[in-house]
């Protein structure tokens, strides 16, 4: 299990402005972003190698239509394990990361299970598949518990920029 320490950035308003912008529509050309900012290109593409060398912006993807590609069963999975050990949850948190069906892997706590796991999946026959399969032959994995996604109600992948100057 590894520790994550992170600095916090501190932004401007064009910083702010151009992360709002480029989690909205990250293929926006730099000459577009410039002109929707008010920078000439030149400054605003070497804002936007700042941020992402400095890791705020950690790339770039297209948002895929599930449905379309025939991924209609998405579930939220809660995980518990038979022992609390570095070495049972690295792990289970490696088998996790190469199954394609999994799309986010959460170790939580408060709850009796220590993983969430959002899984998506073609229907009921490939989600059995995948949980007797795949998920219930990892190593430790002592109770499975699944809810089905009956109506997503909100998507969202930006996240809201905090609003706060540069010193």
């Amino acid at each position: 299990m590894a520790s994550n320490s992170y600095e916090r950035v501190k932004l401007d308003r064009a910083d702010q402005r151009i992360l709002e912008l480029l989690q909205v529509d990250g293929s926006l050309s730099n000459i577009e972003l410039a002109d929707k900012i008010g920078l000439s290109p030149s400054p605003c593409s070497r804002r936007v190698k700042a941020l992402e060398d400095s890791g705020l912006i950690q790339g770039y993807r297209a948002h895929l239509d599930a449905r379309r590609l025939g991924l209609d069963l998405l579930a939220l999975i809660q995980i518990s394990m038979d022992r609390h050990t570095p070495e049972r949850f690295d792990n289970f948190e490696a088998q996790v990361t190469a199954c394609a069906e999994v799309l986010e892997c959460y170790l939580i706590t408060g709850q009796s299970a220590d993983y969430v796991l959002k899984v998506l999946v073609e229907d009921m026959q490939a989600y059995q598949e995948f949980l007797l399969g795949t998920l219930t032959r990892i190593e430790g994995v002592s109770g499975v518990h699944s809810s089905f996604v009956m109506r997503k109600v909100l998507d969202r992948t930006a996240v809201a920029i905090p609003k706060f100057s540069r010193n």
